[in-house]
């Protein structure tokens, strides 16, 4: 018989047997520390050209050089499939085509104009501001923005589009609760404003082809010493043409304009940029917000300075030809008063609907031309071959300009009838 001493005993000597087994078993791989050390100072970043960073090569380099990109928006049986493709190389004799068109809105007007563009060789748009008129309707809460974008989609869905802000987009409405300038266009169309040192989306610079394209807004301040003058003073100085020959300018309000719709109103701008834009050479400026075609020689009114009597525009070959393109036919109908007579700055003008193409050959030529919507068709009503003011001096294009014929001077082609217009400045 066990007495109950011996039983507990035995338990105890059993548990002990069985715990240390068990603790054994579980820390049998346990207690190894290793005794390599590594360098305990911090690490650096690997340098910006190292391999690890390198453009991957093949068709998803985003690097690559005109080729042609498909994307889609959407999922599932809902997607939408779309294309694009990327700048050619900058080069001084890259050639491109641009579209020009300003205050389009959303009309049968703005629908002939947009079919017609369609139908042209354009890469790209150079838009010169007043896209929806959404504001012309009162309690419009955006759904105006929607269908214009709706409407300019099979474009800019496929090319980009160079946007200039005009006097519509500032969409200021109390009534609404919108007392934020320029929302709904910021909010809708992104430009990539901080690759050219630009501290705002409205004004900005960008280089396409052999074209060095700079934005600038007519309703933001643009005095002296403020942010847009102080960056346009900067942009001009980094320019090289050697790279990038052509200097093109977009804005809104025209500085040159002889139509009594919004005359004089670019008067102030003209003031504070005119003289940047002849001596560095700009060769065309855009603008639109006059509701009608125009197009300028090349003049300047830089030389007036309080003291003397020299205030009005001369004949200047170093100075830009200005080109008003308002007339994309918006909701506000077309602006058809000139006033007379006709300026000696002013070379063709036309109270019509329509939309210009810029086709850059090379360093030294480009060829525009302004189709007129015309029952249904568009019409080439105003052409010019344009020699870069870079490449070309003003000795080289006023000799060009007076060509002899059969011993006989001719007139200057930009005085000839417009049927037979093919100006070359």
């Amino acid at each position: 018989m066990l007495h109950s001493g011996h039983i507990t005993r035995q338990l105890q000597l059993y548990l002990s047997v069985f715990l240390g087994l068990f603790f054994y078993s579980r820390n049998i791989n346990a207690g190894v520390t290793s005794n390599y050390v590594r360098p305990q100072w911090p690490s650096t970043d690997m340098p910006l050209d190292y391999p690890a960073f390198a453009t991957p090569k093949g068709y998803n380099a985003p690097q690559q050089y005109d080729q042609k990109y498909y994307y889609k928006i959407g999922n599932g049986s809902s997607a939408r499939e779309f294309w694009f493709f990327t700048p050619p190389i900058i080069d001084p004799d890259s050639s491109y085509t641009f579209g020009v068109i300003g205050d389009l809105g959303q009309t049968f007007h703005s629908l002939s104009t947009f079919e017609h563009y369609l139908q042209s060789n354009g890469q790209a748009v150079l838009y010169v501001g007043d896209l929806s008129y959404a504001d012309d309707h009162k309690f419009d809460n955006g759904i105006r923005w929607d269908t214009w974008g709706r409407f300019v989609e099979p474009s800019t869905a496929y090319q980009p589009w160079i946007w200039t802000s005009g006097n519509h987009e500032i969409e200021f409405k109390q009534n609404l609760g919108e007392t934020v300038p320029f929302k709904p266009f910021l909010h809708r169309y992104y430009v990539p404003f901080k690759a050219s040192s630009s501290t705002s989306p409205l004004w900005y610079a960008i280089k396409r082809a052999s074209a060095h394209i700079i934005v600038l807004s007519s309703y933001s301040p643009y005095a002296k010493y403020t942010p847009q003058w102080i960056w346009l003073k900067n942009e001009l100085k980094r320019i090289d043409r050697k790279k990038t020959p052509w200097l093109l300018v977009l804005m809104h309000s025209p500085i040159y304009n002889s139509n009594t719709y919004h005359y004089m109103e670019g008067e102030t701008m003209r003031v504070v940029f005119e003289q940047w834009f002849v001596k560095y050479k700009v060769d065309l400026v855009f603008a639109g917000h006059v509701h009608a075609y125009e197009r300028s020689h090349r003049f300047s009114n830089i030389a007036y300075n309080i003291t003397n009597k020299d205030c009005s525009p001369i004949e200047d070959m170093a100075a830009p030809v200005y080109i008003t393109i308002g007339d994309g036919g918006n909701i506000e109908g077309i602006a058809g008063e000139f006033t007379e007579p006709q300026p000696a700055y002013s070379a063709f003008r036309e109270a019509s609907y329509g939309h210009a193409m810029l086709e850059i050959k090379n360093r030294t030529h480009a060829y525009y031309y302004w189709n007129r919507n015309q029952d249904g068709t568009f019409v080439a009503a105003d052409s010019v071959w344009f020699y870069n003011q870079y490449w070309w001096n003003e000795s080289q294009i006023a000799q060009t300009s007076r060509i002899k014929k059969d011993g006989k001077r001719i007139r200057p082609r930009h005085q000839r009838s417009p049927s037979t217009q093919l100006d070359i400045l």
